[in-house]
């Protein structure tokens, strides 16, 4: 009942916005000497709330662990999904049941093996969490496998491609953007949140996944990249790359085109900053004009790690580079070929 007393002040806590773990764990220590009882006549919980209240409850228990806004965001969207296509009690779930669901989510709803597995994983942590807690006798994801996937070798942009890129740049915001994912071979996201003051020189402090912060480098094209972008802004957000807003001659019209609207204060957002979607359909654009298929922000990530592995950086840098916890995550962004082999095998076996 404690720990049910906890998670739910949690949970409230989380859906005004604030943050509950170091209030969860302050709770712990002030409660330690006290035991909560339910009382006899209190009421039993509905069978189609129950759901719900566990999952909330699950979801405390990540916030409290640590877990991101985003992480538990998305437990919270795809596990509600899933919970609502069944119209029984978590507790009642069998292997059989998620067997079909995958098959359903396969076969009807036509989604990828990769999407399924993200699915197959977040299921899994539900239940191992259910287990652990003694809600259900059993564990029904424990006979459950990944959907095997085809392994598609994934490219990173040729030298050639890289310099169209570049060339189809139309604006200083756009030279800045791709000098930086070329650079540093940050996640969109992290791009999204770098602050002016987190940038020294060819510095820069990025906040990866799990809050995790690490310092990635600038080029001498990205410095000078965004020092010519810099030039430009004549606001006083604290991003970077700042969000746009309608400026006053278009409310309630349809936003400005012009793309050069980062020039004027007045459209610049005093807080705000771009969005991961924003970004990714500017250098979806700059490969259009650039005549280079499949440009995507991950796409410069591969890039930089592959470019950086060839030109000699050990894949140990390379890995603490993008801000992976192990070599095995940055293997799978690395595009060699037998070419790069035998150099290699040149270079380093006598």
């Amino acid at each position: 009942m404690k720990d049910e007393v906890i998670n739910a002040i949690v949970v409230m806590l989380s859906e005004l916005g604030i943050d509950a773990g170091d209030i969860a764990n302050r709770l712990y220590v002030l409660l330690k000497d006290v035991e909560i009882t339910r009382a006899e006549t209190a009421l039993a919980v509905r069978d189609d709330l129950l759901n719900e209240n566990l999952l909330k409850r699950f979801l405390a228990a990540k916030a409290v662990k640590g877990c991101t806004e985003n992480t538990i965001h998305a437990y919270k969207n795809t596990l509600g999904y899933i919970l609502k296509r069944f119209n029984k009690s978590v507790v009642d779930f069998t292997t059989d049941d998620i067997r079909v669901y995958i098959a359903y989510r396969l076969t009807q709803c036509r989604i990828s093996k990769s999407f399924m597995n993200t699915e197959i994983r977040y299921l899994r942590s539900f239940f191992a969490w259910l287990a652990l807690e003694e809600i259900v006798p059993n564990n029904p994801m424990l006979k459950i496998d990944s959907v095997k996937t085809p392994k598609v070798k994934k490219k990173a942009f040729t030298d050639m491609e890289c310099e169209k890129i570049r060339s189809a740049c139309r604006t200083s915001m756009e030279q800045a953007i791709v000098e930086i994912l070329f650079s540093t071979g940050c996640r969109v996201s992290e791009v999204c949140a770098i602050k002016l003051e987190e940038i020294d020189g060819e510095k820069v402090i990025v906040h990866g996944k799990g809050n995790k912060d690490r310092q990635v480098y600038l080029n001498a094209k990205a410095q000078i990249a965004i020092q010519q972008y810099l030039k430009e802004r004549h606001d006083k957000n604290p991003y970077l790359f700042p969000a746009g807003i309608y400026a006053p001659h278009q409310v309630g019209k349809k936003p400005s085109r012009n793309r050069y609207w980062y020039k004027n204060a007045h459209e610049v957002s005093q807080n705000g900053m771009r969005d991961k979607g924003s970004i990714e359909a500017t250098v979806r654009r700059v490969g259009r004009r650039a005549g280079v298929e499949n440009t995507h922000p991950h796409r410069f990530r591969r890039t930089c790690a592959t470019m950086a592995l060839r030109r000699g950086m050990p894949i140990e840098m390379v890995s603490k580079m993008l801000g992976h916890e192990n070599l095995a995550t940055t293997q799978i962004y690395l595009d060699l070929s037998e070419h790069d082999l035998e150099e290699s095998h040149k270079k380093f076996v006598v």
